[in-house]
């Protein structure tokens, strides 16, 4: 299958790393013109020189907090129009519930589900009006599968699966699709932080900590070890193609079989 998404405009949310800069080389690689977002320049910078030394597509860069109302409407205003949108940007941290307070609620809320709605709320319609678009929200296997060290984030990963099928009702008989990817553990650099101390004591690869890791966490985890970022954005670029037009108000399972149903 080649995915050809010359001419096309696409905005990753969060993607200076891990996941979201894994999609953005998809995109890339597919012939896109790609804007890349981060909260500090010099993250932004280098995520863009690293795109553009693949010699196709384009990268352009966008600073910014888009865990905030002011920093998405700074996005809409360099970057008026997209067609393909990817709601990447995210947290997480493992709390107990009795440990976390309203503040870390509204914080999981306004990055994970808010900055979704408001850049979903302001590229919809040029999408809609062109009869050509592509929202993706990245969510989690979380999402349903509520961790309890943070069921705060599981919430805020849920939320997201109801705003993406709402919104691809709303798009309902255009050429605009609306679709969420649940990722399972992913060897991104936040877990890899997370586990290099173990690495470092064992001397073990760092993908054989992540499969241990996997196995402890999620032991129903089918393929028993960490995803890898390209794999997770393998199934991003998908649903941003034009190949992909008949799937939308989908939540696309890339998590390595953890969800114990069919």
């Amino acid at each position: 299958m080649h995915i050809d998404l010359t001419g096309r405009t696409a905005i990753v949310t969060g993607s200076t790393g891990g996941i979201g800069l894994a999609i953005a080389k998809g995109l890339v690689t597919s012939g896109a013109r790609v804007v890349v977002n981060g909260r500090r320049s010099p993250a932004v910078d280098r995520a863009v020189r690293d795109l553009s030394a693949l010699g196709v597509g384009k990268a352009e860069g966008f600073t910014g907090d888009l865990g905030t109302a002011a920093g998405c409407a700074a996005l809409v205003a360099a970057h008026p129009s997209c067609d393909i949108l990817i709601n990447n940007l995210g947290i997480f941290e493992p709390k107990d519930f009795f440990d976390t307070p309203d503040e870390d609620w509204n914080r999981f809320f306004e990055v994970n589900v808010m900055s979704g709605v408001r850049l979903s709320r302001a590229y919809l319609p040029g999408m809609k009006e062109r009869n050509w678009g592509r929202v993706v929200f990245v969510s989690s296997e979380s999402a349903l599968n509520i961790p309890v060290e943070m069921i705060h984030y599981g919430f805020s990963k849920t939320a997201q699966l109801s705003v993406a099928r709402g919104l691809a009702e709303r798009m309902a008989g255009t050429g605009v699709t609306v679709n969420s990817v649940l990722p399972g553990p992913t060897l991104s650099e936040g877990l890899a932080d997370m586990l290099r101390p173990e690495q470092e004591k064992t001397g073990r690869p760092l993908e054989e900590v992540a499969a241990e890791f996997v196995m402890t966490h999620r032991p129903t985890s089918i393929i028993r070890r960490a995803a890898t970022v390209e794999e997770v954005a393998n199934m991003v670029v998908y649903l941003s193609s034009p190949q992909a037009s008949a799937t939308t108000g989908a939540s696309v399972r890339v998590d390595g079989g953890v969800l114990s149903t069919i």
